[in-house]
């Protein structure tokens, strides 16, 4: 599942980028701007009355047929996967980007200048810790179509290899991987979008392709280059003369390397995988990666990670000696039998701990907690939660049995089952954000019989007792 690791980041101070949507031929302004911790990625249109705020989040994408597009309300953000790759690649965790049109500026057809304006702007980091999904497990999608299929399986970081067969004599099959994020800036940013010559006929036809030209895509040339298309290209490009160069791609460009195409599917990926809302500790695997292969496997494994976070019983071993039993407990807390709700620590960290209670028909409160029908009551569970936070907590001071631990507050209580005599409770609590000041707060979820029975988030204060 999920663990916190590190800090979070966002950028230092605002940049702002001006140029052509590749799609609309719009001049726009793009500026990203700080945020605070957990906001993500969101984009804004500053042009529209409200500016409302589309979230880049897998759900919201309506189609895929010339880059990738959310909508939110009817507003609409277009070709938001370079800009994307880009945060994801320099890992900034939050960011709002601002914009007056509806398409980021395509630039080179790469994440280049959106990198070098983000580490203009300086990274940044917040206080909260990050959360990051840990697979455990293979994850995949086959879009049987087209045969493309994406797999995603347990590495110990996020690495990305995406496989490409064009099909076609001038490109053919490629292969780029990376197996750090920080390989990203020097080996993948700089990978342009491209074309075939048919696509770019087609596109031309239809009028969508207004903010091309020949320094922002590549141009494959599949097939024989009549006059006719010639002209049609010379007068889309503004260019005078435009030729076939020896590797096959219209000339006034440069391949940044061999296997920039490949490259570019894998910048692709980042910036499609960045819809799922979380970072990835895993390895993904493309074979012919598209834009709704893409953010098909992101919805699918969007759908995996909120479902494991709501439901994910911790794999633990109730017969393993345990970290702390219950004497230790109590050397640490100070409640004593019948208040003492924890009977055993069986992890501890300096992010999380889980700890464990047995449910039995001696409980005290069963005795009016319903007579004929006894249930453990809501606020006990989310007592117990808090006990064993306090554990978390107490562990950070070197004289736990100096200090008393106080609930501050509780939110976003949930009560999902009942708990029974005969339960085995299991608790979970992590680390929102860092301890400062003997302040901690932990979302706590509690656990019997393979379900998840209740959650909340809980903020605590450890005090230092005075003495007499």
């Amino acid at each position: 599942m999920s663990e916190a690791r590190a800090q979070q980041c966002t950028i230092a101070k605002e940049v702002t980028l001006t140029g052509v949507g590749l799609h609309t031929g719009s001049n726009v302004t793009m500026t990203f701007k700080p945020a605070n911790e957990n906001h993500g990625y969101k984009f804004k249109r500053v042009d529209l009355e409200g500016a409302p705020i589309i979230d880049a989040d897998a759900s919201l994408v309506i189609n895929t047929q010339r880059g990738t597009n959310l909508e939110k309300n009817g507003v609409a953000i277009q070709t938001t996967e370079h800009v994307l790759a880009a945060c994801v690649g320099l890992e900034i965790d939050n960011i709002l980007i601002e914009l007056d049109a509806s398409e980021p500026p395509i630039m080179d057809g790469s994440s280049k200048f959106f990198v070098e304006a983000l580490e203009k702007a300086g990274i940044q980091q917040q206080e909260e810790c990050r959360q990051e999904y840990i697979v455990k497990e293979v994850i995949s999608y086959v879009d049987e179509e087209s045969g493309s299929e994406i797999i995603l399986m347990p590495a110990d970081e996020y690495q990305v290899t995406a496989m490409v067969d064009f099909g076609t004599k001038v490109l053919g099959t490629q292969n780029a991987s990376i197996k750090h994020l920080s390989e990203f800036k020097k080996e993948i940013s700089d990978s342009r979008t491209f074309s075939f010559l048919h696509e770019i006929e087609m596109l031309l036809e239809h009028g969508l392709i207004k903010g091309g030209d020949l320094n922002n895509a590549i141009v494959y040339v599949d097939k024989e280059l009549s006059p006719e298309t010639m002209d049609k290209l010379r007068v889309a490009f503004n260019k005078d003369h435009i030729a076939i160069k020896p590797n096959g791609i219209l000339d006034n460009l440069t391949l940044h390397h061999p296997n920039e195409a490949a490259r570019h599917k894998l910048l692709d990926v980042i910036g499609d995988l960045a819809l799922v809302g979380t970072r990835i500790r895993g390895k993904i695997i493309a074979n012919k990666p598209g834009h709704y292969v893409n953010t098909q496997f992101a919805k699918k494994l969007q759908k995996i990670i909120k479902t494991e976070r709501r439901n994910h019983v911790p794999q633990v071993d109730l017969h393993a000696p345990p970290v702390k039993d219950v004497n230790q407990i109590m050397e640490m807390l100070p409640h004593r039998p019948p208040f003492l709700l924890v009977d055993k620590i069986l992890e501890l960290t300096d992010q999380y701990v889980i700890g464990m209670k047995n449910v039995t028909m001696n409980e005290p409160f069963f005795v009016g907690h319903f007579p004929g029908a006894p249930v453990m009551p809501g606020v006990l569970q989310i007592e117990a939660m808090a006990q064993t936070g306090g554990i978390l907590v107490l562990s950070t001071v070197p004289d736990p049995e100096n200090y008393l631990t106080y609930l501050l507050k509780i939110d976003n209580v949930r009560y999902k089952q009942q708990v029974v005599p005969g339960d085995t409770l299991i608790f979970r609590l992590d680390l929102m954000s860092p301890i400062r000041r003997g302040i901690c707060q932990m979302q706590a979820r509690a656990y019997a019989n393979g379900r998840l029975v209740s959650e909340a988030e809980i903020m605590a204060q450890i005090v230092k007792v005075k003495n007499n």
